[in-house]
């Protein structure tokens, strides 16, 4: 029975061969970062890793990190809609003086997370940070649902964002450092795992907030006093989406048993180790694998933190990987470009969400009053249309648009979308336009999350990774402060909001590297 399972797999290898060759026949089949001489030596050594793993092709084994990576992603989302979600309940019954508190919490932690996670990455390798962040999310989004205050609720939700943000630093770079360069377009298409975990949080709200919450006496003068007893809904969310998170954790230990990636392998100088990862997958998964620690090798010894003395748990150490960041001018643009956009997209993004249905409000938008029953049902059919952007867009990036005019489009579309939506005067309008606006917002955003790895250097793609979300993460915090003290019913906010995402559009269209028909160095 294996042994049919392997021809069945082997068969499907050489189709990918055939279509990889027709697909790149005419295209340069460089690494992307293959002339920013850098260390020559490094990529030599890089290029016959790729060769490698272009040579094993798409396995079983990937198809468990597309989805297992892929919660992760998925996390981040679910985390992030969760305490927005049950943030009214918790605070019936807790009456917090700030009420955008948890948003900060969650913002913090994932702020944090990335930072921290991203580097540790690059300092200790992927495998004990991809696993340990996952974990430490689920532990306390499961703690977070026995809060007994509105501060401690704050803190479980900011340790669980430590976790879940961090983990979303990873889940990309893992991924790519296995993925054959012809499969390059899955991490963009993996973004519709974002979409997949708002759903699965508006699923939990939609089951337990209508049946197991209490009254708004703003809204029900004659409701009883909101106690834990009487609003277990909120708290039934928190244990359910941290136990899930928690058992998928314990599945990408048990089931993928990730090895280190062997690109981090060969940036520490380890090609020993590098060589024994891809051949155990070769020989795991039938496929043929020739490389051999000799042609490793024959290119030269790598030069290290290691070789060079220097301990890589200072600051010296992770001062080199952001200097690595900026290791020739080319390298330095994309890297501050791609900071750039993330910090847009960071701002624009909760902008649109905090000021959009003020503005509307206060130009005559009559939505009414829905029920439960319709409020989450018009929720999942917006989480549901996010799903396909990230579709949609790799495909795109299979095409000559690539990964850089895809965004464009990506932006330029949005934008075009979020104007006519200030239009919006009923509730079918507003359900309509609210996932057209999620679907075209995710092809720009899962675009970007792919691209910002792809053109990363390898030995320093954690802390690259951590500190663009990072920066979107600061302006997710600035987006809750401004919409506690801002005036919410102007127009002004919505200009902006548009604005930032032609300047976007416009940063892609520069950013130096395109990956399209290249491989991830």
């Amino acid at each position: 029975m294996e042994d049919t399972t392997k021809t069945k797999e082997s068969r499907a290898h050489e189709h990918d061969v055939e279509n990889m060759v027709s697909e790149t026949s005419s295209l340069a089949k460089d690494d992307i970062l293959q002339l920013e001489h850098t260390d020559p030596i490094l990529n030599a050594k890089m290029h016959l890793v790729n060769n490698a793993i272009d040579e094993i092709g798409f396995s079983r084994y990937h198809w468990k990190l597309f989805v297992l990576n892929g919660f992760g992603y998925a996390v981040d989302s679910l985390i992030l809609l969760i305490q927005s979600i049950i943030a009214k309940q918790a605070a019936l019954e807790f009456s917090p003086s700030y009420p955008n508190g948890l948003t900060i919490a969650a913002y913090v932690g994932m702020l944090v997370g990335a930072l921290f996670w991203g580097m540790t990455a690059d300092i200790m390798g992927r495998k004990i940070a991809f696993n340990v962040s996952l974990i430490i999310c689920g532990v306390f989004a499961i703690v977070a649902g026995a809060a007994p205050n509105w501060e401690v609720l704050g803190l479980f939700v900011c340790l669980s964002a430590f976790g879940g943000g961090g983990n979303l630093v990873l889940d990309t770079a893992v991924f790519l450092e296995y993925l054959p360069s012809y499969r390059q377009w899955m991490l963009t298409l993996m973004a519709a795992w974002w979409g997949i975990g708002q759903l699965i949080a508006g699923f939990f709200a939609w089951g337990f907030l209508p049946n197991f919450s209490c009254q708004d006496p703003s809204v029900y003068p004659d409701a009883t006093p909101c106690t834990r007893s009487n609003n277990q809904g909120w708290r039934y969310v928190w244990f359910s989406s941290g136990s899930l998170v928690l058992v998928m954790s314990l599945l990408r230990i048990t089931v993928i048993r990730l090895k280190e990636t062997p690109k981090f392998l060969v940036g520490e100088g380890r090609d020993a180790e590098c060589v024994e990862t891809l051949l155990f997958i070769a020989s795991k998964y039938n496929r043929p694998c020739s490389l051999t620690l000799e042609k490793m090798a024959a290119c030269g010894t790598t030069d290290t933190r290691a070789s060079q003395g220097k301990s890589k748990w200072g600051l010296g150490g992770v001062w080199t990987h952001i200097r690595g960041l900026y290791s020739t001018r080319r390298i330095g643009i994309s890297t501050t470009l791609i900071w750039l956009s993330w910090t847009l997209i960071g701002l624009a993004y909760p902008l649109y969400n905090v000021f959009l249905p003020a503005y509307l409000s206060s130009r005559g938008a009559a939505f009414g009053e829905p029920s439960p029953y319709i409020t989450w049902r018009n929720y999942t059919l917006v989480n549901f249309s996010g799903i396909w952007g990230p579709v949609l867009a790799g495909w795109m990036c299979g095409t000559r648009l690539g990964r850089k005019y895809t965004m464009v489009v990506g932006a330029l579309v949005t934008m075009s979308f979020f104007f006519a939506y200030t239009q919006v005067r009923t509730a079918t309008q507003n359900v309509a336009f609210t996932c057209i606006i999620n679907f075209c917002l995710n092809i720009y955003y899962g675009t970007l999350y792919a691209y910002t790895p792809e053109v990363l250097p390898s030995a320093h793609r954690g802390t690259g990774n951590g500190i663009a979300i990072g920066w979107n993460r600061i302006m997710g915090i600035l987006s809750a402060v401004i919409a506690t003290v801002a005036d919410t019913g102007t127009a002004v906010p919505i200009y902006i909001c548009a604005a930032l995402y032609i300047f976007m559009a416009g940063i892609a269209a520069v950013f130096p590297f395109e990956p399209y028909g290249r491989r991830s160095s």
